[in-house]
């Protein structure tokens, strides 16, 4: 066996490590989960409230239970349902799965799982690469869309020659947590991710629930860190096609990367407001819930 393969071996085996405890601990949690097939996967959600439908879409290294906080919050207005993505918890994962940054991918599997639902229309609400993946969405089924708040998605289609020192930097910084990763070291690989994403600290700040979040959703960015799929490219063109309402938010901490996307954003789509939200980094609806949930809050209640 090469040391590739045994690598390979090693990430596989401690992913279904993980999915068994993982499949046991959702099962405690009763009927509180609940599972629905869209675009030929079954999709893992939760449910809280009545009103107009809001979707809530998760980051990488996480799932649905990234929103349990600020779902009773929104639940006082809406119909709140946040989902777990394809390749994320309790939802079947594999290394060899659905990248997380196959946006275009999770684009198509929102609609998809908007539709099983039986919705037409709702309003979403997403974070980092779920925001990406919203933005695929929102440009492809624009009819589907009442409303949208992305907090920093990842969108590098949208920068310009100008910004490629940036990116280049930001690449690197991030090559040692992928480099961890492809060898099935997820000890460090993750810290190493969230801190290069979040910057220093951002790792260490987040709790023991988090950090086993991060852990629980291995696969997916294990996945990403070694596919061969191209990543899909996400325009100003595309950007333009999108009329519904945009709240783009930032950290006011968050890597310029984050800041110059958003910067692009607000210049190509027709129809967006912008904020930043203060003693936060990238992962701003866990750094700041209260602010970034009244933030939200007060663009539904407009838009």
């Amino acid at each position: 066996m090469t040391a590739a393969m045994t690598r390979r071996y090693l990430v596989r085996t401690a992913v279904a490590a993980l999915f068994i405890g993982n499949a046991m601990g959702t099962m405690a949690m009763g009927n509180e989960v609940k599972r629905i097939s869209a675009n030929g996967t079954e999709v893992s959600y939760v449910e809280l409230g009545q009103g107009e439908p809001v979707i809530f879409v998760h980051g990488g290294l996480q799932d649905y239970r990234m929103w349990q906080e600020h779902l009773p919050k929104f639940a006082t207005r809406y119909r709140v349902i946040a989902y777990s993505r394809r390749n994320n918890f309790p939802n079947d994962v594999s290394p060899d799965g659905m990248p997380d940054g196959a946006a275009d991918a999770h684009g198509e599997d929102l609609a998809a799982f908007v539709r099983a639902l039986g919705l037409s229309k709702v309003r979403i609400v997403a974070h980092s690469s779920g925001a990406h993946a919203a933005l695929f969405f929102a440009a492809l089924h624009p009819d589907m869309v009442v409303s949208l708040a992305l907090n920093e998605p990842p969108a590098t289609g949208l920068l310009t020659p100008d910004d490629a020192e940036m990116l280049k930097v930001w690449a690197g910084g991030l090559a040692p947590a992928r480099e961890a990763l492809r060898a099935g070291n997820t000890k460090d690989g993750i810290p190493l991710f969230v801190n290069g994403v979040g910057g220093p600290g951002a790792y260490e700040r987040r709790s023991d629930a988090q950090k086993k979040m991060n852990l629980d959703n291995v696969a997916s960015y294990l996945a990403d860190a070694t596919t061969k799929r191209p990543r899909p490219v996400f325009t100003c063109e595309m950007a333009k096609a999108i009329n519904a309402p945009t709240l783009l938010s930032n950290g006011e901490r968050s890597p310029t990367f984050f800041h110059r996307i958003i910067d692009q954003l607000e210049m190509c789509l027709p129809n967006r407001e912008r904020i930043v939200i203060g003693g936060s980094s990238h992962t701003v609806p866990w750094e700041n819930p209260e602010a970034y949930d009244q933030a939200v809050l007060t663009f539904l209640g407009k838009h």
